[in-house]
């Protein structure tokens, strides 16, 4: 068994460095035509519509909520340790080419919402029910495929998905401060406990106070250290310039090359983000809005926020500062974990570590917490009965607290093949179906273009190529 995991992990990497990173982009170009760079032309309307995000939900989930449990998934333990190991494999240009995959990967997560809001179902606790397993069945003309979308992304999310959070968490703590993991696994466990029973309602809430809050910390954190750094700025984007296209000697990772840098940009940019691996829409399609296109800015402007906000402020402690240890070419990749700590403790002292370590904990809490989210969604989609809900409460719980005391790589390896295949079987479905987000992209514009604005009962499911395929639009909106 251990030579067989160690082949499919193989497999994996270059599934996922050679393959799915090449589709992501590929796709993420495509729609960007297709909606004629929806995340330029309307950047501005994204922008507003998070302002106005919190209200409307009419008693379900609002979109500010919806959109709290999607970058409670994005914003993760891997804007610390993922950007890092950008910069250790790629250099300091790894950076560059995750802002470009970023931007197109804006479009992808524009679709994605749209088709979750398009394609959503009413619960029987009044809140909605949608994403890729949705859209899938309809796009790829077979509930086949969104069965299995659906199976693989449960197994994902309620066991590999907490156990890999809940070690990260529980190593960090024991490295750091000399926590026990099993102290650790209980707290994380019992808090995700308190959670997860509450069902979607519950995580939103959660999601909603705990999602801004981590989000604005790290980012003050990050100009505290900017503050300090602030002449090193030019040198910062010039090394990200530089080491993008090979202009300077020095400034390669461990692999060497403009290659290995745009490689190691997209893959974590990508795979930070999530734009086109199909687990946002999830999120996006529980939330109460007027017109599905409302959320697709809103979950596009998350792409943005993860990417270009969150993973460029790391790049930025790791990079302005001797004293987190990062030498292009030399840093080995086991390392990655400490950079961005080791430098915010060199520059603010030693006092910074426990915000870290806060911060840390809470990016691994609110990714269990979404994934669950995720789940259930997917598990109303097969149509359990009430007390499956029960059982996959439990189940995450169960794995939350196993993962913060054994690692478990085998489950690790297993994840990344479903998500490998759930990703593949995304983007299908998004090629599929780009029709229906030009039509409801096209609405709005009209709308928007008459000065009607959006009131309650503007999206009609008839201005959509099957009007029966979206039953929460039909006639009115929801």
């Amino acid at each position: 068994m251990d030579a067989f995991f160690a082949e499919l992990d193989r497999i994996n990497g270059q599934v996922y460095l050679y393959g799915l990173v090449g589709l992501l982009v590929a796709v993420g170009l495509w729609l960007t035509i297709a909606t004629r760079g929806v995340q330029v032309r309307h950047f501005g309307a994204m922008v507003r519509s998070l302002t106005r995000s919190r209200a409307g939900a009419q008693g379900g989930i609002s979109s500010f909520q919806a959109f709290a449990i999607g970058m409670a998934t994005r914003i993760g333990i891997g804007n610390i340790t993922g950007v890092a190991l950008a910069l250790i494999l790629g250099g300091p240009g790894a950076i560059f080419w995750m802002w470009v995959v970023a931007a197109v990967g804006m479009a992808t997560g524009f679709a994605e919402a749209t088709l979750a809001q398009v394609f959503k179902v009413r619960a029987p606790d009044g809140t909605f029910r949608g994403g890729p397993a949705f859209y899938v069945s309809v796009g790829l003309r077979s509930r086949g495929w969104g069965v299995l979308f659906a199976v693989l992304l449960i197994f994902a999310m309620v066991v590999a998905m907490p156990m890999v959070q809940s070690n990260t968490i529980a190593v960090a703590l024991e490295a750091a401060q000399g926590v026990p993991t099993g102290v650790t696994g209980v707290v994380v466990a019992a808090l995700t406990a308190l959670v997860v029973f509450g069902g979607v309602r519950g995580v939103a809430r959660a999601a909603e106070l705990i999602t801004p809050l981590m989000a604005l910390a790290y980012v003050a954190i990050a100009l505290a250290v900017i503050v300090a750094n602030l002449t090193h700025v030019p040198a910062f984007l010039g090394d990200i310039l530089a080491g993008a296209f090979g202009l300077r000697e020095g400034l390669a990772g461990l692999g060497g090359g403009v290659m290995v840098a745009l490689l190691n940009g997209a893959q974590r940019g990508l795979f930070s983000n999530e734009a086109g691996m199909g687990t946002a829409p999830n999120g996006a399609a529980t939330a109460t809005v007027a017109h599905p296109v409302q959320q697709g800015f809103v979950q596009s402007l998350g792409v943005f926020i993860d990417s270009m906000v969150i993973c460029t402020a790391t790049a930025f402690i790791i990079l302005s500062t001797d004293a987190s240890g990062y030498v292009p070419g030399v840093t080995p990749r086991e390392e990655a974990a400490s950079l961005t700590t080791n430098a915010v403790v060199g520059q603010l002292g030693a006092w910074a570590s426990w915000p870290m370590l806060v911060m840390i904990f809470f990016f691994g809490f609110s990714s269990i917490l979404g994934a669950y989210a995720y789940a259930q969604v997917n598990l109303d989609f097969l149509g359990g009965p009430r007390w499956s809900r029960f059982v996959l409460a439990a189940v995450t719980v169960a794995t939350t607290g196993i993962g913060a005391v054994q690692a478990l790589p085998h489950v690790w390896i297993l994840m990344d093949s479903a998500m490998a295949l759930i990703t593949v079987v995304n983007l299908a479905g998004l090629v599929a179906l780009t029709g229906w987000v030009r039509a409801a992209l096209a609405d709005h514009e009209e709308r928007v273009r008459r000065g009607d604005g959006a009131p309650p009962d503007a999206f009609s499911s008839a201005v959509l190529p099957d009007p029966d395929a979206a039953p929460a639009w039909r006639g009115a909106a929801a």
